[in-house]
């Protein structure tokens, strides 16, 4: 894949991206909110956390904060103990109760639909943003790249960059924009599928034939 055109990576990954979407058709955030606050919480308690971990602790913490007025006001001892569990407890406290607050002091408790916005509020950097403005508004302006998104990347030789920020933009260019919120999810779901991080499965792989680590 070395010689690989853009146009052809780009075939290459519209088919992939098919193939993908056939396999995984309920692929989707897997962090339980029903607006876009309670997105933007999970989402600065899923670091370095699993989503499983960030579902359990979210049902009390809305019960005691519901909205961005409630958590701007919470006391940071409390909060503290709610998400204990789901590590680095008091940087993540400080960190959704400064969202909290400049929510409501520079946009009325309602979040901006901006990127630049978004990351202007405490806790909310790119990733983050992407992961609301996508899933909360059904604006693509980025790629949500996690773990398995990096990995995954790589692997099918879509990027050879090694931060996020490189790589977002590597699968920006590969990727038409009205596709970058699912392409998340999809290799997501792929990556805690067949092809994790260890021990890939790439006989069970419906993409396997169009990757070029595939061991089949």
């Amino acid at each position: 894949m070395a010689r690989e055109s853009k146009r052809a990576k780009r075939e290459r990954g519209g088919v992939i991206f098919g193939l993908l979407e056939r396999e995984y058709p309920k692929a989707m955030t897997a962090l339980d909110h029903r607006n876009p606050f309670e997105l933007a919480v999970a989402t600065i308690l899923s670091a370095q956390c699993t989503d499983e971990r960030v579902n359990m602790v979210t049902p009390e913490l809305f019960r005691r904060f519901p909205d961005p007025t409630a958590l701007a006001s919470a006391s940071r001892d409390e909060l503290e103990e709610v998400v204990h569990s789901t590590g680095f407890f008091r940087n993540k406290a400080k960190n959704l109760i400064g969202m909290a607050q400049a929510l409501m002091r520079e946009h009325g408790g309602e979040f901006p639909r901006t990127l630049a916005q978004l990351t202007e509020l405490p806790g909310i950097g790119r990733k983050t943003a992407n992961v609301i403005l996508g899933n909360a508004f059904g604006i693509d302006e980025g790629v949500v790249v996690d773990t398995h998104v990096k990995r995954l990347a790589g692997r099918m030789g879509f990027s050879r960059e090694k931060t996020p920020e490189k790589i977002e933009l590597d699968l920006m260019e590969v990727f038409p924009r009205e596709r970058w919120t699912p392409l998340s999810h999809l290799l997501i779901f792929h990556g805690r599928g067949p092809c994790p991080a260890r021990k890939t499965r790439c006989h069970e792989c419906v993409v396997a034939h169009l990757c070029p680590a595939s061991l089949v």
